[in-house]
């Protein structure tokens, strides 16, 4: 599933194919994603495009008339494509642009979705319950150890609730919880301000180098396979049970916290 870096990197790539142009119109060739594709989007017609933002792991194509919020689902892309490049299976919606270009979701197993808000989407109710974004300068040490307060859930399952903070995934806390020296399964409540301040410079750190990583690999959009270029990165306890810690003699273990099995290094993480 594309998480919040992918996500950003997927905005970075179209942004500058839609900045400055116009959406002439839309066409949807299967409006059955997770929720129904609304009606009113087809009748979207020479929408100047304002700009192209990101709210959790959610695009929003700001327009003046209103917002496009878009979600990538489980397989979902986005590409921009030359007029001539052929529509491809999954293509379910595209958005005609004032340069000659095609912005096309494919979506193989439809659990993304396009969705149409006449404000400019912060009240949407998909969005405005949502936590701090996570390189925002809301999310901080105090405001994480309040949020943590009295909570005798794992502390990893609590960076990956959308309503505490947004875009943490399960890649993205394993390997952060290992940079914090804290292990994923202690009570958020016993996390001190201090560990708090390691936390969340770790969160910004790994997500930070994910976007960056995949910034990297940002090419022309334009017939591109849509793919911008996932995390990278050599980790140091996602997927690695078994395998010895980079940084110690001590083996990754793993165990089941919150229905996911969750990497640690019992030595590095207290």
């Amino acid at each position: 599933m594309p998480e919040l870096p992918e996500v950003e990197t997927t905005r970075r790539g179209i942004a500058p194919w839609l900045d400055g142009s116009e959406i002439r119109h839309v066409k949807v060739h299967d409006a059955r994603l997770r929720w129904p594709v609304p009606t009113q989007i087809s009748a979207l017609r020479n929408l100047p495009v304002k700009a192209v933002a990101r709210r959790a792991k959610y695009l929003l194509i700001h327009t003046e008339q209103g917002t496009l919020l878009i979600h990538l689902g489980m397989s979902g892309s986005l590409r921009v494509c030359d007029a001539s490049t052929p529509r491809r299976k999954h293509d379910h919606v595209e958005f005609f642009l004032s340069n000659d270009n095609i912005l096309r979701l494919h979506d193989p197993r439809r659990f993304g979705c396009v969705l149409w808000d006449t404000d400019d989407g912060a009240e949407h109710p998909l969005l405005s319950q949502l936590g701090p974004e996570p390189l925002g300068e809301d999310f901080h040490a105090d405001y994480l150890k309040q949020a943590l307060k009295g909570r005798k859930a794992a502390v990893k399952n609590l960076i990956m609730n959308n309503h505490i903070v947004v875009g943490v995934g399960n890649i993205y806390a394993a390997e952060a919880l290992y940079r914090a020296g804290i292990r994923p399964g202690r009570a958020g409540a016993r996390v001190s301000l201090s560990e708090c301040v390691v936390l969340v410079s770790a969160i910004k750190e790994v997500l930070g180098t994910a976007i960056r990583q995949g910034g990297t690999t940002l090419r022309d959009f334009v017939n591109s396979d849509g793919q911008p270029g996932y995390f990278a990165q050599s980790l140091n306890v996602y997927g690695r049970s078994g395998e010895p810690c980079h940084h110690c003699d001590g083996i990754i273990k793993s165990k089941t916290i919150g229905q996911r099995a969750s990497c640690y290094c019992p030595q590095c993480q207290r």
